[in-house]
């Protein structure tokens, strides 16, 4: 088996192959980083999430989209599957998709420091 340079030691929720089950909702301490070896070069990075769910703050009634997620990294990229297990933790949060689409944009900037990032929040209307 070969290996790339990748640097993967700080990843520490990817241990033991599983995920833990997010339980107190959405928060950046769930977003994992790490180093991006590229970092000379601007390229962009996308990333589809087409099962996101969320609550509506007003009725509970769920509301269903996708999340596309570009950026150029700076010095660390995003790991995916802590990404995945943060959008999963939207799942039983009550809030606006407007609130939601900049909640990940502002947590993503704090974790990352990328040099540019945009995040669009692709939803179903509801009612």
């Amino acid at each position: 088996m070969s290996r790339s340079q990748d640097q993967t030691s700080q990843l520490t929720l990817l241990a033991g192959g599983h995920l833990p089950a997010p339980t107190d909702g959405p928060s950046e301490a769930l977003l994992q980083v790490f180093p991006n070896c590229f970092s000379e070069r601007p390229y962009i990075i996308h990333i589809e999430f087409p099962e996101f769910t969320s609550l509506c703050p007003v009725t509970g009634q769920p509301d269903f989209g996708t999340i596309c997620i570009d950026y150029i990294a700076d010095q660390f990229c995003v790991e995916s599957k802590s990404l995945k297990l943060y959008l999963f933790a939207f799942r039983q949060h009550q809030s606006f998709m407007e609130t939601i689409t900049n909640t990940i944009l502002d947590d993503l900037i704090h974790v990352m420091h990328p040099c540019w990032c945009r995040v669009q929040g692709l939803f179903a209307p509801r009612g």
